[in-house]
């Protein structure tokens, strides 16, 4: 009895000391952070409210969404390097394939420090599967459904769309899809597989630390360079009657060993569909991480003027706008660039494809539909600090404001893995105020908290940009552009 006498006052004193330390640290706590924790608060609950201003029509919107896919191997890109054996080097190198371990250290590298995503095509395909065999025994790994179009298909099911999904795959890959998910393509025995090297800002290899979180790709697919599900897409598609069309994952082409003239024909027969679809239908192309500029060139002949709508990050931009002013592709642009450089840019894709539209339909008015394609009418460019959207007054493109919000919240969510935005795991990094443009006098709009989607009219057109509540927990940044433009598009349609 003595002894359990004794024991109580010491648990009620404790009890009274862990509260006066709990008053304590909230009466010592920084006046700074109670203002930035307001300041989150109040941004998220205004693009909230901007998101839930539209929601999607009880009827189902239908989208179909080709081409492709795999099973991401998802790991930590240092940890599994350095279980493998591959050291670090001093010679950061850019390829545009990869041959051998010198070479992934080299190209791994050149984008880990600046914490530029990349996606590199394995030409050694027993390396690759040495690759592969060895994240698998890498505690903490995770497998994923991979892939452009399944992770847009994803996406858009889960905000309420009907999706076609345009792809060969095993049974166990469909097995896990969507019940909203309809797939049209082929049955494999075994899904080609994406190796996924996820780093963390901050991180370190070697003598080099990240920036920023990213990750690095490494694939060397058999299924997806050749559309393979192209033909069933293309049957389905006729009854299914959706009313977008996505194009995505047609980056498993760059630099794979085609036979001459194969690549092109399956382009071709691509842009057939594409102009064989009804006008009415919104054609959207997810750009990605292109470092062949003979499949850029195509997919500006054959993909690209057909499509209406456009969705790339930060890399992909003035990678584009690189090749449409007749310029070699840029590597490696700014992972972090400024809402002015991004706007900037974006205009002048917006005007200089444009342009070419009204050329091509000008001077092509005898050649059929095929070589006019369409109006430029929508444009989104996701980075890690903001989202930003043009959409062209008059289009069928609706909701642009809200749509961009949704973006950037999923955004966070997406990285975060998890729908609900926990602001402790969350900061901005977009500046308080940012130019419209570099060039001179232009406009400076602040960032209001109460207010955080700017929006405004320029010549023929609309742009919106939001900033993005950025996740700090990273839990995966593989997927993430797809996720964000899929939610974008979900609220224009």
């Amino acid at each position: 009895m003595m002894e359990g006498g004794s024991r109580l006052p010491l648990m009620k004193y404790g009890s009274v000391l862990s509260l006066f330390v709990v008053l304590l640290a909230i009466w010592f706590r920084s006046p700074q952070n109670t203002v930035l924790d307001d300041r989150l608060d109040t941004v998220l609950s205004s693009l909230l409210r901007a998101e839930r201003k539209v929601g999607v029509n009880d009827a189902r919107p239908r989208v179909a969404v080709g081409f492709g896919g795999c099973v991401d191997l998802i790991v930590d890109g240092v940890s599994f390097l350095n279980k493998i054996g591959i050291s670090h080097t001093d010679q950061p190198l850019h390829y545009d394939y990869l041959k051998n371990a010198e070479q992934l250290a080299q190209s791994f590298a050149y984008f880990f420090a600046p914490g530029a995503a990349a996606e590199r095509f394995m030409i050694n395909e027993t390396l690759f599967s040495e690759l592969v065999d060895g994240a698998r025994d890498l505690p903490g790994n995770r497998w994923a459904v991979g892939g452009n179009a399944p992770v847009m298909a994803g996406r858009m099911a889960t905000e309420g769309c009907d999706v076609l999904l345009g792809g060969s795959f095993s049974t166990d890959f469909t097995e896990v899809l969507s019940q909203h998910i309809t797939v049209a393509g082929k049955v494999i025995d075994e899904p080609d597989i994406h190796l996924i090297l996820e780093y963390s800002s901050g991180a370190s290899w070697g003598t080099y630390t990240s920036r920023r979180a990213n990750r690095y790709i490494i694939h060397s697919d058999a299924h997806n360079p050749y559309l393979d599900s192209l033909e069933e897409f293309a049957e389905k598609l006729e009854n299914f009657k959706p009313d977008l069309l996505v194009v995505g994952g047609l980056q498993m082409m760059d630099n794979f060993p085609f036979n001459s003239g194969e690549r092109e024909a399956v382009l071709s027969r691509l842009a057939d569909l594409l102009t064989s679809s009804s006008p009415q239908i919104g054609i959207h192309f997810e750009m990605a991480s292109f470092v062949d500029e003979n499949i850029v060139d195509d997919l500006l002949h054959h993909v690209i003027p057909h499509a209406d709508s456009l969705g790339m990050n930060e890399q992909e931009l003035p990678n584009l706008l690189s090749l449409l002013k007749g310029s070699n592709i840029t590597v490696l642009s700014d992972p972090n660039p400024r809402v002015a450089t991004v706007l900037d840019q974006m205009r002048e894709v917006y005007r200089i494809l444009n342009q070419r539209y009204q050329a091509a339909s000008s001077g092509g008015a005898t050649s059929g539909s095929k070589s006019k394609g369409k109006p430029l009418t929508r444009l989104h460019v996701h980075t890690l600090a903001f989202q930003a959207m043009i959409v062209t007054h008059g289009s069928q493109w609706k909701n642009t404001m809200s749509a961009t919000a949704k973006a950037s919240l999923t955004a966070n969510r997406h990285v975060c893995g998890s729908n609900d935005i926990d602001l402790s795991k969350a900061r901005l990094i977009m500046d308080d105020s940012f130019s419209v443009s570099h060039r001179e006098g232009s406009q400076r709009i602040p960032l209001l908290e109460s207010r955080p989607v700017s929006c405004w009219d320029e010549d023929d057109y609309q742009i919106c940009v939001a900033p993005v509540l950025v996740c700090t927990d990273v839990y995966q940044t593989a997927g993430g552009g797809d996720n964000v433009s899929a939610a974008g598009l979900v609220l224009q349609i």
